[in-house]
């Protein structure tokens, strides 16, 4: 048998190229979409994390080191030695060495150097004085690769003359350009530090310098040595508070020692910026235990040996990782679902087109059996028949892949890839093996109406079901992620089954079902004057078993489709919401003080502008006796529960808010539940801005309004309150169609204009979110393009029998209006019966599984607050329209081979010795 496998390889590639280049293209397509999805989800899985890093800003996310001065009981040379950039430099070698993969020091934003860490007043009298009692301060720094990082505006850098020692009078500086100008500083200027027992330190200002890139993590992990700080001594009753400057004196590396006489306690620092090029989401656990071994680990012990005893290290990295981690951990189940989802279409095509291929091919090898051919020879001769086209396709296609999306790992790509090979390759030879295991001429008929589903069968169907009902009652239990909280570790495989399971035992009751309406149709159909409906009944009724596997793709790809369309379309809800709930209406114009007057008639004069509601927002007022902080918005009641009703924000009715007739009572307000809570239904003072003091009385509790987008409110008729504090200070702007640009316009510098479209906008921030989507749509589309060629698989291996059966029929006076309504009405009951099915179990997986799904980590950022539950809901478009393309597609396919069939002559489709 081996000595002939070549030549029959050989012989069924040129025998049949045309079967040979589709599987090849399958196969080719496949493995480059499976070989691309775990690239592409590390691509932005990376791109979130490097993101989340970005914007948590170098000062959070640098490592900064930092250890105490050396010693008083060590020799002054020795004190001086340890600071000098030899020590420095190779301690901080050391350092760079001590951390440890996957976390990555990125060196050209590191830096080393030793820094005052008391800042220290300086009574020049020509630096800037905001307070004139109070003096300018200052911090010496003296830094590693201030050359490398800054450009010199006006003189040079600062060098160091002869060595420098903790007695040098006089040593030379720099200052950036924002520090030279808010401080009055020039070249050539002296500043005098106070030293100790002995005059102070000059320092001769030799340059000003323009960072690089200020905003890299060599200037922005200690901002202050870039830009000055105006510091603020908050006094009570003073609105002027007493205020002075703090910058920073940048000194040559060589000068550090001269940081021992003064007065500011200087420490020696290691500043460490972690590499974005190193950052990679599957390594999110080894960053985190690399972070906590620098923090307090061994990493920091290996690092204390190089450096200091009493060296500590200050982050907030490892809590911008843990924050990423909850994103992710809350987005990555719900991508893996439609993953999963789609790969079991695939694979059911791949099993289709290898099952179609051996029906084809019965009766060459019921012969071969028949010949003595044994079913080990004839599954291998059969497995390197398709090794022989697949292999090269399945490469064909990672290497696409690889091409089309270069970042993410290499690995999960070529195991994807080769799955697919595996299961291209083993597909025939199993069917035929499985269908061929005893050797016969004749198989049995296995009608849909008359077969009996064996023992074996129900028993897999029974084990199948107990397995997916777990996993939806683990779902519902534990949520995507996993665990109690919906927080942590993805959730495991068989949770991200869970929908597709629901698919799959919906196929297999609709097939056990199938057969029943079909026999309560033949009786009926039998009594019809034409003959068209009643031959389609039996042709439908005689379809054979094995070709009712469509069914199972068709109906696993619908349930993907609703449910990830579901997905999708409760995201894009609960952003429209969540921007709705923090600007309260279409658009918000809002300013710290009063409108102008004339400003509300121009915004409702602007295009597209359909109501303006004004409000009178007070963020200071002081409530109840305790004078707990509230937000006090004053309105007209019947416009404002207008604009409540239509947002969804707090409905209530108009009248129980209005101002009673005895201005002596209290004003009914609407409040929150907390501001509910803590004052229940008496009356009680609230103390504005202004200084007044209204009594309200809470009225009507809602967990939201339009006006104030947090909790802590309060609501009150703007006609109860004082003229100032009735003075309009924010617009909530609706309109269907608002011109932003227009609105800008008509408000002008009067104030900002928030847009809700903006707003929801903005949600999107990381490519993690925009990323997890796209996926999720490539993944539900590629899924509904393998149901259509499970279709086109299933019809195909139907079409020479159709062709062969419309030839007889036209011989016997069927005319092809009959023959198309003939091929339509068999498709029929198979494609109803999968779109019908397919939009209730859709609909049944997405209230099934909805409660264990929380939709806040894919639609909105961390800093969003969601307005109401962001659970899954099913969506009706997202149910019916894939049933309904479903349904039309069978249509068109059978009125397509009806056009076909009817183009050719019956001579040519029956001919002698056709066995069709």
């Amino acid at each position: 048998m081996r000595s002939v496998a070549p030549a029959w390889v050989r012989t069924r590639l040129r025998t049949a190229p045309g079967a040979a280049a589709a599987l090849a293209l399958l196969v080719a397509l496949t493995a480059c979409l499976a070989a691309a999805f775990p690239r592409a989800l590390d691509r932005y899985e990376d791109g979130g994390l490097v993101r989340a890093v970005e914007q948590a800003g170098p000062k959070r996310t640098s490592l900064l080191l930092s250890a105490p001065p050396p010693g008083l009981q060590l020799p002054q040379q020795k004190r001086e030695q340890a600071l000098r950039p030899g020590t420095m430099g190779r301690q901080y070698a050391e350092v760079l060495e001590a951390v440890r993969r996957p976390l990555a020091a990125d060196p050209g934003q590191s830096a080393y150097g030793v820094t005052t860490r008391e800042s220290i007043a300086v009574h020049d009298p020509w630096l800037a004085r905001p307070s004139r009692r109070l003096p300018p301060q200052v911090h010496l720094v003296a830094r590693s690769g201030l050359a490398e990082h800054s450009s010199v505006r006006a003189g040079r850098l600062p060098r160091a003359s002869g060595e420098v020692t903790a007695r040098t009078a006089e040593v030379e500086a720099a200052v950036t350009a924002e520090t030279a100008e808010k401080m009055r500083i020039e070249v050539g200027s002296v500043v005098h530090v106070p030293a100790v027992s002995r005059p102070p330190l000059a320092v001769r200002v030799t340059g000003i310098l323009t960072p690089r890139e200020p905003d890299g993590a060599y200037w922005a992990t200690q901002p202050l040595i870039r830009t000055p700080d105006l510091i603020r001594i908050r006094m009570p009753d003073d609105p002027d508070p007493p205020k002075y400057w703090v910058g920073s004196l940048l000194l040559p590396p060589e000068a550090a020692p001269a940081l021992l006489g003064t007065t500011g306690y200087a420490v020696r620092y290691w500043q460490l910026a972690p590499d974005p090029g190193a950052l990679h989401a599957h390594e999110l656990d080894g960053l985190e235990s690399a972070v906590a071994s620098l923090e307090s680990g061994p990493d920091l012990g290996r690092i204390r040996e190089a450096t200091d005893p009493n060296t500590q290290t200050s982050t907030d990295l490892d809590e911008v990782l843990l924050s990423y981690g909850l994103l992710r951990s809350g987005i990555a189940p719900l991508v893996a679902v439609a993953a999963v989802g789609g790969a079991t279409v695939a694979a059911v095509v791949l099993l289709m087109a290898g099952g179609l291929a051996a029906d084809r091919r019965r009766a060459e090898f019921a012969l071969l059996r028949a010949r003595g051919a044994s079913l080990r020879g004839l599954t291998g001769r059969l497995c390197a028949e398709t090794a022989v086209v697949a292999v090269p396709a399945g490469a064909l296609g990672l290497a696409v892949a690889l091409l089309a999306v270069p970042e993410g790992r290499l690995l999960p790509a070529v195991v994807a890839a080769g799955a697919v090979t595996v299961v291209a390759c083993a597909a025939l030879p199993l069917r035929a093996a499985f269908a061929h295991r005893t050797v016969r001429v004749h198989g049995p008929r296995q009608d849909t109406v008359s077969v009996r589903p064996s023992r074996r069968r129900t028993v897999a169907e029974l084990t199948l079901l107990v397995i997916a009902a777990g996993a939806v009652e683990a779902l519902r239990r534990r949520g995507v992620s996993g665990s109690p909280e919906g927080a942590g570790a993805s959730g495991d495989q068989l949770v991200s089954l869970a929908p597709v399971l629901v698919g799959v035992i919906a196929a297999l009751v609709l097939v056990r079902l199938y057969p029943w309406p079909l026999r309560l149709l033949t009786r009926p159909a039998g009594r019809l004057r034409g003959a068209v409906g009643h031959l389609a009944l039996a042709r439908a009724a005689r379809t054979s078993a094995p070709a009712v596997l469509p069914l199972l793709a068709l109906l696993t790809a619908l349930t993907t489709a609703a449910f990830g369309g579901s997905v999708l379309a409760g995201v894009a809800d609960t952003r429209v919401r969540a921007a709705l709930g923090a600007i309260g209406a279409d658009a918000r114009v809002g300013a710290d003080g009063p409108l102008p007057a004339g400003l509300p008639e121009r915004v409702r004069r602007a295009p597209g502008v359909q109501e303006v509601t004004e409000v009178s927002l007070d963020h200071q007022a002081e409530a109840g006796d305790d004078l707990a902080r509230v937000s006090l918005a004053g309105v007209d009641p019947a416009g404002y529960a207008a604009l409540a009703g239509r947002t969804g924000l707090g409905a209530f009715p108009g009248e129980r808010l209005r101002r009673p007739a005895d201005a002596r009572a209290p004003l009914p307000a609407l409040a929150s539940p907390s501001v509910a809570d803590r004052h229940g239904t008496r009356p009680f003072p609230v103390r504005l801005d202004d200084g007044t003091t209204v009594t309200v009385r809470i009225a009507l509790v809602r967990d939201r309004t339009p006006a104030v987008p947090g909790p802590g409110f309060l609501v009150v008729d703007r006609a109860g309150l004082t003229e100032k504090t009735a003075r309009t200070t924010t617009l909530l702007v609706t309109g269907d169609r608002l011109d932003a640009d227009a609105l800008r316009r008509a408000v002008g510098r009067s104030a900002p204009v928030d847009l809700r479209s903006e707003e929801r906008a903005a949600y999107v921030d990381s490519p993690l979110q925009s990323g997890a989507e796209t996926l999720y749509a490539g993944a539900v589309a590629a899924g509904a393009g393998y149901a259509v060629l499970a279709l086109l698989l299933a019809l195909l291996r139907a079409a020479p029998e159709r062709a062969a059966l419309l030839a007889r029929l036209r011989t016997m006076g069927l005319t092809r209006a009959q023959g198309r309504r003939l091929l339509v009405l068999e498709s029929l009951p198979q494609a109803l019966l999968a779109a019908a099915g397919g939009a209730l179990t859709g609909w049944a997986a997405v209230r099934l599984l909805a409660p264990g799904i929380d939709l806040t980590a894919l639609a909105l950022p961390p800093r969003a607050t969601a307005v109401g539950e962001s659970t899954l809901r099913a969506d009706p478009l997202s149910l019916a329209l894939p049933a309904v393309a479903a349904l039309l597609l069978v249509v068109g396919i059978a009125v397509g081979q009806a056009w076909w069939t009817g183009r050719r002559s019956s001579v040519q489709e029956l001919r002698a010795g056709d066995a069709r």
